[in-house]
């Protein structure tokens, strides 16, 4: 029997489902069914993608062990999952570096036929080895902020929720962050290469 059948079919926010998860902690599945595919993009993003199931699991093995900390007022879990897995990304922040500084060695290259995208996908191709050098000189907090914003579709607030700090600290940060980032890449803002939500 599915978590989501241990509800009796019902569609509950994450909030309700924590709650609840207390008294009977099988129904946390619910929650690790509705966000893990979530939380592996994002990790395999920061980490690669044969740490992302291992780091996965971290997220929701202390997700699990929190959820009595979990503030029900805030109906989606997301957030609070984001938080966790960008503390879990920061134990595995070595791994990360060393990635990282091993992009920015990487020639970009060609490819092999042109379609409608393939003059964006040259430009970000090439300017992959400079994104992911000017990467790894931001600090730590600026680099989680800058992902999360980047890389999910979180609000803002979301993010200030994650992260916990103010939101009006996630806007100021994240004009300094892009600032450095567009110094860095010559003028070019790598955001307008970003393929968008949706």
């Amino acid at each position: 029997m599915s978590a989501q059948a241990l509800l009796d079919g019902a569609t509950l926010d994450d909030s309700i489902v924590i709650t609840r998860s207390r008294e009977q902690p099988e129904l946390f599945a619910v929650v690790f069914d509705r966000h893990a595919d979530e939380m592996f993009r994002y990790t395999a993003r920061r980490l690669g993608a044969e740490v992302a199931e291992d780091a996965v699991a971290e997220v929701f093995l202390v997700a699990f062990r929190a959820r009595t900390r979990y503030d029900p007022s805030r109906p989606d879990a997301r957030p609070w999952l984001y938080g966790i897995a960008t503390n879990v990304v920061s134990q595995h922040r070595r791994a990360e570096r060393r990635r990282t500084q091993a992009m920015a060695k990487v020639p970009a290259d060609r490819p092999g036929s042109f379609d409608d995208r393939s003059v964006e996908r040259v430009t970000a191709e090439q300017l992959q080895p400079r994104l992911a050098r000017a990467l790894s000189t931001l600090s730590a907090r600026e680099r989680d902020l800058l992902l999360l914003v980047a890389w999910t579709d979180l609000t803002y607030e979301d993010v200030a929720e994650a992260l916990r700090i103010p939101v009006g600290t996630v806007r100021s940060r994240l004009h300094r962050v892009r600032a450095k980032l567009r110094r860095a890449l010559g003028g070019i803002d790598p955001f307008a290469l970003e393929p968008q939500h949706g």
